[in-house]
């Protein structure tokens, strides 16, 4: 598998990799072949590929693909695009993936803060079960609270290693990555 850029690559050495990261991805809970798509485009130089580059490089079906692509888009890790003069939509992975999916991650989290409110004033705060609840609540909030800290401590160190954070490394120079949310 030799990329774009002309950089040689051992084609059985990239393929060990993306299996091996996304089944560590797997084990984390993530689908197998949203995994193996999320890294094949990570391993890209562009963070870019077409659905059939994908199902070459995998050795899957482009409805494994396409399904695959909808599920990470809706997860935030990954953006559609049109290729320029073209129909065929290309995949992007962005600078950011890894920050725009944990904070996907908090909204879910927010809405499991209400339920567990609603829970708790159903349940009553002195019983057991409502105590249990109180306790699960304090802990969401408190890790939303962390979380939010470290992602500014996060911007602030990506910005000190790989200067300006605004832009996407798969991009090209001075592009900003388009997201949709599909």
């Amino acid at each position: 598998m030799a990329e774009p850029s002309g950089t040689a690559r051992d084609p059985e050495a990239v393929s060990r990799f993306v299996e091996h990261f996304a089944a560590q991805l797997v084990e984390a809970g993530l689908p197998r072949m949203p995994a193996r798509v999320f890294v094949a485009l990570l391993a890209s130089d562009d963070g870019v590929l077409t659905s059939a580059e994908l199902s070459e490089r995998l050795r899957i079906s482009p409805a494994a693909v396409s399904g695959a692509v909808r599920y990470m888009a809706r997860q935030h890790m990954v953006s559609r695009e049109r290729e320029p003069g073209s129909r065929r939509e290309r995949y992007r992975v962005h600078g950011e993936q890894w920050y725009e999916a944990l904070t996907n991650r908090e909204a879910v989290i927010r809405r499991w803060e209400g339920a567990l409110r609603e829970g708790i004033a159903s349940l009553g705060r002195d019983t057991p079960a409502g105590r249990r609840l109180a306790e699960t609540l304090a802990f969401f909030e408190f890790m939303e609270k962390e979380v939010e800290a470290m992602m500014e401590r996060w911007r602030g160190h990506r910005q000190t290693l790989f200067g300006d954070a605004g832009e996407d490394p798969g991009a090209a120079p001075g592009q900003q990555s388009v997201r949709h949310d599909g």
